[in-house]
């Protein structure tokens, strides 16, 4: 943390020390104070007046209000997290919290505006009148959204605030006080929110019922349960430890849908939080780490951005490798990723015998995945219980990707093999399946016959396998950058897994398992940088790019970045590098800590 003050050429007085630890989408870890040696970490709660002191590592911060009105709200932490010394206990600050009006008069204005500073207390009314929160030098360190119990019960505002606070403030804690509880800190801490505090248990103590996980309940005096705030604050402990988890093994959205469940008001809050994601730039990731699995064992996963995004995608952009759009095969998908290493896909490959057919699996949720886009995410790393049944928006997302897909395309014969029925008013569409198991020796007999007509009838032909290599790569560069054409002329070399793309002799791309995309060399960088083929930072002039890249050293950058994604670094107008994104483009600057990653340097 000292040295990324140090690259800022400044100290925050009374500033607080943090840097991001974990991150998905919204979501966030912080790490709290020396960014070598951090000592606490979000999410976390606060102590309010009349809470018992318990564990700062859990609790590092304390909260009060004064009588007077306007109210002051005081923020100070129980732990040294102040750069650059880390020494006493600090910081600490006090700010006005202004005439807040009820979340209805959204349109009366308070009169009496809140203070500003590295403490920032917001309201509803604040968001929609006060212009000092456009002011591009407000960076605070927490931001407290004040009537957030309000705002939950107006229908998505509260989802609004958050969203809106997370974009404007990135690098900023914030503060939702009376909402959080055991029973929704999964679904808040996936908004975006990073404090919580004990006033819900304190209701639930003084009411004899036990805040937990699952909700509120009475306890079970047989287990020895009861309802004092040591009990209320051990519930705690659970449930922040379950989202830290989840967030390191990148599992929180799983987490989140089964304490979505806990309540109506949260599944809503769900959904319309899925809602707002789709509009916002940069959200997603572009790249996953080997391993990562996506998992779809909820209803509500159908709502996920990632889902519209890879239908955007396929039904807007994607295009076959050039001249394999005569014959379309429907396949359905298989439990292992990628599909082709499956056991039944090696039968269909074997009954299909050819690769002069444009292959595309049907699947849940993400609707269609052809095979030239099979290893890349989310197409590798979905993990879908598979029972058989389709409910109805599976289906309506596969009609409307396969009608786009069709009229994007020439295709003159379809064989559909998915046991899915498909229907088009001017293309042949051959059903190999008639009620069979798609593994049926009878299926895969009339899958073979389909295909070696189709074959025959079209005079389609078979393409070597370092074509298929090259067009498979085109298709991911298509879909993880903004232009394939540096592949062009390109040599495959190497052994399967790890193939080596090459031009006269120099490696020019290593295909990496590890996340599921390119590796790239310098050889490549003026060709990408020509092309502009991926997202841009550029650099201030003068300073020198010695190791990661913080926000201090940007001067401008494409605010579509996603996480995960390479970027080619500029500095007055010259490419001098390439970096890999670790923060998306939303956070791009305003979080303190690294947001990329040095990869190569000219």
């Amino acid at each position: 943390m000292l040295e990324e003050a140090m690259v800022c050429g400044r100290y925050m007085v009374d500033g607080l020390g943090r840097s991001v630890s974990a991150r998905f989408r919204f979501a966030r870890q912080w790490a709290l104070g020396d960014r070598k040696s951090p000592i606490a970490a979000t999410p976390a709660l606060v102590l309010l007046d009349g809470d018992e002191d318990i564990d700062a590592r859990l609790a590092p911060f304390r909260s009060s209000t004064d009588d007077a009105i306007p109210a002051t709200l005081q923020f100070e932490s129980r732990l040294p997290l102040s750069p650059p010394d880390f020494s006493s206990p600090s910081p600490r600050w006090e700010v006005s919290i202004g005439h807040v009006l009820p979340p209805s008069l959204d349109e009366a204005d308070a009169g009496e505006p809140a203070g500003t500073g590295q403490l920032l207390p917001v309201s509803w009314q604040r968001l929609n009148h006060d212009a000092a929160l456009t002011d591009p030098d407000l960076s605070p360190d927490v931001v407290v959204l004040v009537d957030a119990v309000q705002l939950a019960a107006q229908p998505g505002r509260l989802i609004e605030a958050i969203t809106t606070l997370k974009r404007r403030f990135p690098g900023a804690l914030l503060w939702t006080p009376g909402l959080g509880g055991p029973d929704n800190v999964a679904v808040l801490a996936w908004f975006g929110v990073d404090l919580f505090d004990l006033a819900r248990s304190r209701q639930a103590n003084a009411a004899g019922a036990l805040l937990t996980e699952q909700g509120p309940r009475y306890p079970v005096e047989s287990m020895e349960e009861g309802v004092s705030m040591e009990q209320q604050v051990k519930h705690w402990e659970l449930a922040i430890a379950s989202v830290r988890a989840a967030l390191a093994d990148d599992q929180l959205r799983s987490l989140v849908d089964r304490q979505s469940l806990n309540s109506p008001r949260l599944v809503e809050h769900l959904r319309r939080h899925d809602l707002h994601c789709k509009t916002i730039p940069g959200l997603l990731s572009s790249h996953v780490e080997r391993g990562f699995t996506f998992p779809c064992h909820s209803v509500s996963i159908q709502s996920d951005p990632i889902i519209t995004d890879w239908e955007s995608f396929l039904s807007t952009q994607y295009r076959a490798p050039q001249g394999l759009d005569t014959i379309l095969i429907l396949l359905p998908c298989s439990a292992r990723k990628p599909y082709r290493l499956s056991k039944s896909h090696g039968r269909f490959i074997r009954a299909i015998g050819t690769s002069a057919c444009h292959e595309v699996m049907v699947t849940s949720p993400l609707g269609l995945v052809p095979r030239d886009l099979e290893e890349v995410w989310p197409a590798a790393q979905y993990d879908v219980p598979v029972t058989g049944d389709w409910t109805g928006d599976e289906l309506s997302r596969i009609t409307r990707m396969f009608d786009a897909l069709v009229s994007r395309h020439s295709y003159q014969r379809i064989i559909n093999h998915s046991g899915i029925e498909f229907t088009h008013s001017s293309i042949d569409i051959i059903n190999t399946r008639e009620g069979d198991s798609a593994g049926s020796h009878e299926a895969l007999e009339r899958l073979s016959q389909a295909v070696k007509e189709a074959v025959d009838e079209f005079s389609a032909r078979g393409r070597k396998t370092e074509r298929i290599l090259l067009d498979n790569f085109s298709s991911v560069a298509r879909k993880q950058m903004k232009s394939d054409a540096w592949i062009d002329g390109l040599k495959v070399r190497g052994k399967p897994p790890r193939y080596r793309l090459e031009r006269d002799g120099n490696q020019m791309a290593l295909w990496s398992t590890d996340r599921c995309g390119f590796s790239l060399p310098k050889a490549v960088i003026p060709q990408l940088a020509e092309l502009k083929a991926l997202p841009e930072v550029h650099l201030r002039t003068g300073v020198q790019w010695k190791g990661d890249i913080f926000g201090a050293l940007v001067e401008s950058f494409d605010e579509n970045i996603r996480a995960g994604s390479d970027l080619l670094v500029y500095q007055d107008q010259t490419v001098i590098g390439l970096a890999r994104a670790h923060a998306p483009g939303w956070e791009w600057p305003g979080t303190p800590g690294r947001l990329a990653k040095s990869h190569q340097r000219l």
